[in-house]
């Protein structure tokens, strides 16, 4: 607990020193992105933990990077944090409220149509979107396009604490620093690939939980026999 605590006061430290830098004009880079990065690496740190922090500060990155994307004119991008805005309040909703008799949600694994559906889903808007970018001279329609509506697709499933949601994330990641690089946002693209090292931790980490939560049931499954059902009902009676 003594270094978790060290740690969140170092990252807390290093967050203030780089948005007062940035505050002051000193720093290569605005302030609104500034409060982007800080503020995402938040997000993804405590998403990583399964922290129901992650959600209002997500909210908050999305907030500052819709008005990022607006002045680079990534549309597409700057469009998406408006759906991560409304994504976040129910994601904020379900983690607390989606599981078992309205309680917390676990981590789960989706299942086949599940996964099929947002795949097909993340394909097909891939293409209409991609069209219209281009007719609107989006700055890179395809790449904006796919990395909008694959993030579309992990968002969903991180909503519902679908561990998968890693996967869709990390390739969102390779795309993303890539493309923010080539329009210039350099520290945005800094960002992306410590989202994608979060990721790998993430993964394995939510990995890891869905293992014990199964070997727990598993255990709770073995220590409580059924009864039998005369003897069911005979409880049930008494």
């Amino acid at each position: 607990m003594g270094r978790r605590r060290a740690a969140y006061l170092i990252a807390a430290l290093g967050s203030s020193a780089l948005v007062a830098w940035a505050a002051i004009g000193a720093a290569p880079f605005g302030l609104i992105e500034t409060l982007g990065f800080v503020s995402g690496a938040w997000c993804v740190w405590l998403t990583v933990l399964a922290n129901i922090w992650n959600w209002p500060v997500g909210i908050a990155n999305s907030a500052f990077y819709f008005v990022v994307f607006l002045n680079v004119r990534l549309f597409a991008d700057m469009s998406l944090q408006a759906v991560y805005i409304v994504l976040g309040f129910l994601g904020w909703y379900w983690w607390l409220h989606g599981g078992e008799l309205r309680g917390k949600l676990t981590v789960r694994r989706v299942g086949w149509f599940e996964a099929a559906a947002v795949g097909v889903a993340v394909l097909a808007a891939t293409f209409g979107m991609a069209v219209y970018l281009r007719s609107i001279h989006d700055s890179a329609p395809t790449l904006d396009a796919f990395t909008t509506c694959l993030s579309l697709g992990a968002q969903y499933l991180l909503t519902r604490k679908l561990l998968e949601n890693w996967h869709l994330w990390i390739t969102v990641d390779v795309v993303y620093i890539g493309l923010y690089a080539w329009r210039g946002l350099y520290l945005t693209s800094l960002l992306y690939l410590i989202y994608g090292t979060m990721c790998v931790i993430g993964l394995r980490g939510w990995r890891r939980t869905l293992a014990v939560d199964v070997a727990a049931q598993a255990g709770a499954s073995i220590a409580t026999p059924k009864l039998p059902s005369d003897a069911a009902g005979t409880a049930g009676a008494v």
